[in-house]
């Protein structure tokens, strides 16, 4: 689950200098609030549209749940606010800061925020990569009677995500998690389909991998695709060629770019 640090270190330049591109391209809202927490905030692209009827995407960035941020979230608006799409970069406190109940609980309250101070929008759509495409999964499962608001969700794109966290229990990403079984097990999307068959069962969702991506990453967005698609939901696999697990999220700072067309697609046939 993990890459050399010069991967690493490339990866998070690719995302910072698009983030830098979209922020300088479009109207921003920077550090709103979305909760009392310190990390408890999120940055907002706005297109230059007069129209307050807009598809809105939020975005949840990846790291392992312990490293990025918001701060280098918003390369994926690049391709997006030229469209007409506001979106919105969620953050949340990642570990050893944050635990993974807290990280799940903070994502689920950001989309409630949103759906509160954007309540015009035509569409709501959302998109993570990585631990952030674990965070979607999860917020699709969520039980909405627990808070203010039942997020109507029309789509929701999970690129190269982890789905059930007993694997992570034994490997090193543990360590600053400190997870439990127990922890893993309420936290799994794969735990949760009967949930989210509930909350979302009109969602469409894409589970997309790359063609050379980790192979347990690999194992198991087919997997969980495979139990979604069992359970009678609107999903579907996009296997993405000539991508590995970074370069599938750094190229959506291009419109031509398969996965943004994809997003686009759905936004518009919705």
């Amino acid at each position: 689950m993990s890459a050399p640090d010069y991967i690493m270190k490339a990866h998070v330049a690719a995302l910072k200098e698009g983030t830098e591109r979209a922020r300088s391209a479009a109207q921003t809202l920077l550090n709103v609030p979305y909760g009392e927490g310190d990390g408890e905030r999120l940055d907002v692209y706005i297109p230059s549209s007069s129209s307050l009827d807009l598809p809105l995407v939020i975005y949840i960035h990846g790291g392992c749940w312990q490293s990025l941020s918001k701060d280098e979230s918003g390369f994926i608006a690049l391709p997006l606010v030229q469209k007409g799409v506001i979106v919105v970069a969620v953050g949340y406190d990642t570990a050893p800061k944050g635990n993974m109940d807290l990280m799940v609980s903070q994502v689920r309250r950001s989309v409630v925020s949103v759906v509160q101070q954007y309540s015009h929008i035509s569409g709501l759509y959302l998109c993570g990569h990585s631990a952030g495409a674990h965070l979607v999964a999860m917020v699709l499962s969520t039980d909405w009677s627990e808070y203010s608001v039942t997020p109507q969700i029309k789509g929701a794109l999970l690129v190269s995500g982890i789905y059930d966290l007993l694997p992570v229990l034994s490997n090193h990403v543990n360590e600053a998690l400190k997870m439990t079984e127990e922890v893993a097990v309420r936290n799994s999307p794969s735990q949760l389909v009967a949930q989210l068959k509930q909350s979302s069962s009109d969602c469409d969702i894409v589970v997309a991998v790359a063609q050379n991506d980790f192979p347990n990453f690999r194992k198991l967005s087919e997997e969980y695709f495979k139990t979604l698609e069992s359970s009678g939901l609107k999903v579907s696999l996009e296997d993405v060629p000539n991508a590995d697990h970074f370069s599938i999220i750094e190229q959506f700072v291009s419109g031509d770019y398969q996965l943004t067309q994809l997003l686009l697609k759905m936004i518009g046939g919705s």
